[in-house]
């Protein structure tokens, strides 16, 4: 900031509240004769001290215009960087476990976790040549760590000898996470990078129950009630109302991964062998001896994403197609999809030395994935919500388009067979034959 003169500037007139460190905005760059406003962070204020929301107010007739020691230099010099100081992030775990009775107890935690921030912190000297005429985003190596909060309450019952029932329910709050913000009347051009600006919630509850080996029956279950709501799901969420030019809005919506409703169960039945054999005989053969079938089954509600107007060619997602509704309002259908694995474990000895021998497990198996050959859809098209028709090839903006190609039909079948993604739905019946041999 430049130091004001009273004897030199007599244009100049500070109101009160102004820091000394509060960078000043003149009416012209080159030749300023007046102030047109004063600016702390990202606190604007105009030439009287008022804040203002928008800092368009108290732009010169060429633009923004910060006072500026020296108007002719075009690039940043060694001292308009700082090094970057040393974060010392403090993260405590509290855990305790309190019994009420032989067979039911209360839990809880309490953890803070922090992480290196992932995206956009690398520092590039280059990025910051000809700014004024680049788009590119430009990394911030001054970024926070992200931050979680997370609280957990539990109560455990043992219901029998060899099963319990476990219920608990959730709180995670999500910190200085990193989003893609506009510098809004940066000097010389407005332009984009990273902050620590997304903040955002995980709630909900979970309902375990575990029946250890009870005969030849093991079986756990577990359902999970899931809020999740935030500002962002990763750091280019706003990257749609960014590249338009709106403001840094911050709105709290359904992440990505938010999942209401989630059910997992796993059920064993096996067989032992020797003494513990309780399975059908051929005279003296234990026919299923050391054989289990194991299955796994997954139910979940779908998760969110956001419908879009208009009809777009540019694959799934264009949030800059302007949104039907609002972020993440719309939702995929249920999930359900059940695995199967029969396997036989036999047992070998191997060694000329009857006191040396040593044993091996050979275990064969048959393994099932998505056994019913259940048909889920994991991704849509945001227009259509379908997931092998975006709309354009149907939509009425796209025939003449379409009609002007070389050929028409073949056009149009490509492109049939360019938007039926595979990784838009689920895998099919799968059966794989494996050994595996354990020392």
């Amino acid at each position: 900031m430049k130091e004001i003169d009273p004897n030199t500037y007599a244009w100049v007139e500070l109101p009160e509240g102004m820091g000394d460190d509060y960078i000043v905005y003149v009416n012209d760059v080159n030749n300023p004769s007046a102030i047109n406003g004063f600016r702390t962070g990202m606190n604007w204020y105009n030439a009287s001290g008022t804040p203002v929301e928008d800092p368009k107010v108290i732009r010169g007739a060429a633009g923004i215009a910060p006072w500026l020691l020296d108007p002719s230099q075009e690039t940043p010099d060694a001292s308009a960087f700082k090094d970057y100081k040393a974060q010392i992030n403090f993260m405590p775990r509290i855990a305790f476990s309190f019994p009420i009775s032989e067979k039911a107890s209360f839990f809880a935690h309490y953890d803070i976790l922090t992480k290196r921030p992932t995206t956009g912190l690398r520092f590039d000297p280059y990025e910051y040549q000809f700014i004024n005429n680049r788009n590119a985003v430009i990394n911030n190596a001054n970024l926070k760590p992200e931050t979680t909060v997370d609280y957990e309450l539990g109560f455990q019952q043992v219901l029998s000898r060899t099963s319990s029932i476990k219920i608990a329910a959730f709180y995670r709050e999500q910190r200085n996470n990193v989003q893609l913000v506009n510098i809004f009347e940066a000097y010389p051009a407005t332009y984009k990078t990273f902050g620590n600006r997304d903040f955002g919630t995980v709630k909900g509850m979970t309902i375990n129950y575990d029946l250890r080996q009870t005969g030849n029956i093991r079986l756990t279950a577990a359902y999970t009630l899931q809020f999740a709501d935030g500002t962002g799901s990763n750091a280019a969420s706003a990257s749609g109302l960014v590249n338009a030019g709106l403001p840094n809005l911050r709105n709290i919506f359904p992440y990505d991964f938010d999942q209401r409703h989630a059910f997992a169960i796993t059920f064993d039945y096996r067989y032992g062998e020797g003494e513990d054999y309780n399975g059908p005989k051929i005279g003296k053969l234990n026919i299923f001896e050391n054989t289990g079938l194991n299955v796994f089954t997954n139910i979940n509600s779908g998760n969110p994403y956001s419908n879009q107007t208009f009809i777009t060619d540019e694959g799934i997602g264009n949030l800059n197609a302007g949104l039907n509704g609002t972020l993440n309002g719309s939702r995929l259908p249920w999930q359900y999809r059940l695995d199967l694995q029969l396997d036989k474990t036999f047992n070998m000895e191997f060694g000329g030395n009857k006191d040396k021998k040593k044993m091996a497990f050979l275990n064969v198996y048959v393994r099932v994935t998505n056994l019913f050959n259940q048909f889920n859809i994991l991704n849509v098209y945001r227009a259509t919500g379908n997931w092998d028709d975006d709309g354009y090839l149907a939509a009425a903006s796209s025939q003449t388009s379409i009609q002007n190609q070389i050929d028409e039909q073949s056009f149009r079948d490509y492109y049939s067979m360019k938007v039926q993604n595979p990784f838009n739905i689920s895998s099919p019946r799968t059966i794989r034959l494996g050994v595996k041999i354990d020392f």
